[in-house]
């Protein structure tokens, strides 16, 4: 059996999963470090979004729903 894999620039599978570049493959402690820069910058900028009880309800509602097909009696 032949599996083709695509080659794009020069990339292949192991590159993609080894690759040092990007924010993905920064250690866990510099990626918080820069969200939570960014966080900071956003709210001293005036411009981030605090969620309200009902907003924050209606995201959790509409996650849970997405994640796990929303209901409670799902057979498992």
């Amino acid at each position: 059996m032949c599996i083709r894999v695509e080659h794009y620039n020069n990339v292949t599978p192991y590159t993609m999963a080894n690759s040092n570049r990007g924010f993905a493959s920064m250690d866990p402690k510099k990626q918080r470090d820069i969200a939570r820069k960014g966080g900071k910058a956003s709210h001293e900028k005036g411009t981030a979004h605090e969620f309200n009880s009902k907003e924050a309800k209606e995201a959790g509602r509409k996650g849970g729903k997405a994640s796990s097909g929303g209901g409670r009696n799902q057979s498992r």
